[in-house]
């Protein structure tokens, strides 16, 4: 009950950012006596801190209680299709530092990941001036299928990745606890905490990037499915005997609205590997219209089957390719969807663009070890 206590007022406390005892009370439903014990503990731990007073009605000043920041320090990566990104924050996401490695189209062998990893692992820390021993954790957004088990085995198909141990591969070079899970789920938590998501139950997060995946939290929970696999949208048919995807399947969503394939169908690669450049100037460009049109309607026949399938309140664009396309044709892309999906459901909908950029992914993977933090309620202090 203690340690439950605590991971409810932690948690309260985190996301309303500075409260009082009273209000903690009040929004936990604790009684005043149990709020008192537990914020003293906290206190005395180091993770909590007084943060000065604010004047109540008729009576004395409340004091205001927040999560001491420089308790302990999360970092976040993103495994991508061009790039390793690792960025260090403390405790109320302030970014502390950040290491960015490129790789090579098609060279996303695990070694090479994995040296990038700890090779930015040891650069953010150096930079922030900060210890291994003050970091509660690491999370990373991987690409494919991320099954949660001790090893955190990653299945990336497009990536050549079959069961890779992430988890193990990690904690022989630190000992910093790891946490990984699908790179669209955790740029989908991102958003729910702190972007276009935020005040929303049922949320579907979308990915477009080289790749295209999707997040879908119910009830604020993230669906993963019986092995973690729920979200792999990229990979649903859109067309019968379609066109080739990158996983060997035909027809898949990926194949039709993955920056990659619209690039091939407007008229090849983009020099040295630059997608973004490429499909920035490919918008821009009248003679694209047919490739855009046909990239509209199915991305809007994508939609139409999240909304029909998941009834959510948002369904939020973004990775890079999604935010690009959806600030150029977002009004194009919503009626689309609109002609997809059921009337009840879509009046109810709002389509929107992510708020927190590609780095979203990286964000998110830094909250997989805020959240354990906060559902723990009892990590170690870390001096």
């Amino acid at each position: 009950m203690r340690r439950g206590n605590r991971a409810l007022l932690l948690r309260t406390l985190y996301f309303e950012q500075e409260s009082s005892r009273q209000d903690l009370s009040r929004l936990t439903g604790l009684s005043p006596a149990t709020v008192s014990n537990v914020v003293a503990d906290l206190i005395t731990d180091g993770i909590v801190i007084e943060a000065g007073a604010v004047d109540s009605d008729g009576g004395r000043p409340r004091t205001l209680l927040r999560i001491r920041e420089s308790y302990g320090y999360v970092v976040g990566v993103d495994v991508g299709e061009t790039r390793v990104r690792l960025e260090l924050f403390d405790l109320a996401m302030a970014e502390q530092a950040k290491a960015e490695y490129a790789l090579e189209p098609g060279a996303h062998e695990p070694p090479a990941v994995i040296e990038h990893i700890l090779a930015g692992l040891g650069s953010v820390l150096a930079d922030a001036g900060v210890d291994e021993s003050q970091v509660l954790g690491m999370g990373v957004g991987a690409p494919g299928i991320v099954e949660q088990c001790p090893e955190l085995l990653v299945h990336g198909q497009t990536f050549g990745w079959d069961g890779v141990p992430l988890g193990d591969r990690l904690r022989a070079g630190t000992s910093i606890p790891v946490f990984a899970d699908n790179g669209a789920k955790t740029m989908g938590q991102a958003e729910l905490w702190f972007g276009a998501g935020q005040g929303a139950r049922h949320v579907v997060m979308t990915l477009i990037g080289t790749g295209v995946g999707a997040s879908v939290i119910t009830d604020g929970v993230t669906y993963r499915g019986a092995s973690s696999s729920a979200g792999e949208w990229g990979h649903t048919t859109i067309a019968v005997n379609g066109r080739v995807c990158r996983c060997g399947a035909r027809g898949c969503l990926e194949a039709y609205i993955g920056a990659g394939a619209l690039l091939g169908r407007y008229g090849g690669g983009p020099a040295a590997g630059d997608e973004e450049s490429a499909l920035a100037a490919m918008l821009g460009d009248p003679t694209a219209r047919p490739v855009l049109d046909e990239a509209v309607a199915c991305l809007g026949a994508g939609l139409g089957d999240l909304v029909n399938l998941f009834n959510p309140e948002r369904v939020i664009l973004g990775g890079w390719a999604g935010l690009l396309i959806g600030r150029a044709l977002l009004p194009e892309i919503r009626a689309a969807a609109g002609r997809n999906a059921l009337t009840q459901p879509m009046a109810q909908v709002s389509i929107e663009l992510g708020r927190l950029g590609p780095e979203a992914v990286a964000l998110g993977a830094a909250t997989l070890v805020v959240e354990d933090f906060l559902l723990r309620g009892d990590a170690p202090h870390r001096s």
